[in-house]
């Protein structure tokens, strides 16, 4: 019998206890996770495995190992992507029939496969801020000279980030890196996104969980219309006249609104000095999230991250603390305003929301409520009235992907 190899990010004894020498599909229902299968060319399932849940994923050695090291460099880059945990290879049955091997991937807490986004939320929008998600998702690999080309819904997971939603990668068994990518290859990765997205809402309409008023086909030209302006605003020379020179701060702060950090700018002028030409050279994503970090040591999503830097500002400006040192009054609102938001989650209900999320979720509830009763209701006011009225009617997120993904083929090829 083949030696049985495991190569994995971090040592976990618990592997070996894993019946690695049954092929994937007839595992014991005891070790898995409730997790129903979507339709899917590899069989995958979901284990519990000292404590964390973990995708296993039975594909040939070769894709496996080159899927792994794809994450683990997608991972150094700062591409939000699940993260690879092992390999396992050498595979046996007790007969010595050789099996193949198993990829293996963290599960992301709070993240939510798309249909069960559709089947929890039926607003009209869902859709638009779906594909708003993956359209970041798309460009910043792009940016980084990442060719996906399995662009889907289905090989993507959601968070929810302050009312909209961040893309996460999960398949790039497909994917390549390149130094920087041609216009033809974004064009056809975008393209087949486009092609993949209107199929994948046409079943979820034929499912029900689409509305008849929503239109596939164009939920997909929206996809191509937003990767195109976001690509634009990130790599777009921009030329002005030479007494205009304030749009080089204006330009910065857009980006900075879009969630990129600028690192360097090209700037050049005509030789009489008319003009001005500005190009922004190395663009990163997460600006607000690194300052938040920065500042508080929260670990939150963009648009997570807007909200609670603007509730931060809202108290320097409340506290009249404008010539205070910024890490200091961070710290103070630290303390004061967030962590007693924090606290106040009964420990039964931490799995339903991600800490971020639900201080974002209060603060909109406070704004409700004050105007409801046409009064400045207290933030501790609003989270004890979120946590008695709202919160014990949200699904358990953190652990959504065991118990009710709705036909989730997280790795669909």
């Amino acid at each position: 019998m083949a030696p049985l190899e495991i190569k994995a990010s971090r040592a976990d004894p618990a592997l070996l206890d894993l019946p690695w020498d049954v092929p994937l599909e007839d595992w014991p229902d005891e070790l898995l996770a409730s997790l129903p299968r979507g339709i899917s060319r590899h069989v995958v399932r979901f284990a519990r495995v000292s404590g964390r849940v973990l995708a296993l994923k039975e594909i040939s050695h070769h894709l496996a190992e080159r899927e792994y090291g794809m994450l683990r460099v997608l991972g150094k880059l700062g591409i939000p992507a699940v993260e690879p945990f092992g390999v396992v290879s050498g595979r046996e049955t007790r007969a010595g029939e050789p099996l193949d091997a198993v990829l293996i991937t963290r599960h992301l807490q709070f993240s939510l496969p798309y249909r069960a986004v559709f089947s929890q939320i039926s607003k009209q929008d869902t859709a638009k801020r779906l594909i708003d998600a993956l359209a970041v998702l798309l460009v910043r690999l792009h940016l980084e000279g990442f060719y996906w080309g399995d662009v889907s819904l289905s090989n993507t997971l959601f968070r929810r980030d302050a009312g909209a939603f961040a893309a996460y990668l999960v398949d790039v068994e497909t994917g390549t890196l390149h130094e920087q990518l041609s216009t033809g290859q974004r064009a056809y990765d975008l393209d087949l996104a486009r092609t993949n997205i209107i199929g994948e809402l046409m079943d979820l309409q034929a499912g029900e969980l689409l509305g008849e008023e929503s239109d596939p086909i164009e939920i997909g030209d929206q996809l191509v219309g937003r990767y195109q302006e976001l690509w634009a605003s990130l790599t777009e020379r921009e030329s002005f006249g030479a007494d205009e020179r304030w749009r080089v701060s204006a330009r910065i702060e857009r980006l900075n609104e879009l969630g990129f950090d600028v690192g360097e700018l090209e700037i050049t002028t005509d030789l009489d000095g008319t003009t001005v030409t500005i190009h922004p050279k190395v663009v990163d994503a997460g600006h607000h999230a690194r300052r938040l970090m920065r500042l508080t040591g929260i670990d939150a999503g963009e648009n997570q991250a807007r909200r609670l830097l603007n509730d931060l500002d809202h108290y320097v400006a409340m506290t009249e603390q404008q010539a205070e040192e910024e890490e200091f009054v961070a710290h103070e609102w630290l303390q004061v305003q967030y962590e007693p938001v924090i606290r106040s989650i009964p420990r039964s209900m931490r799995q339903k929301l991600e800490a971020p999320e639900f201080f974002h979720e209060v603060l909109e509830h406070r704004w409700y409520l004050s105007e409801k009763q046409g009064r400045d209701v207290t933030l501790v006011e609003a989270a004890e009235d979120y946590v008695a009225h709202q919160l014990p009617l949200r699904p358990n997120e953190k652990s959504l992907v065991t118990t009710e993904t709705s036909a989730l083929p997280i790795f669909e090829n």
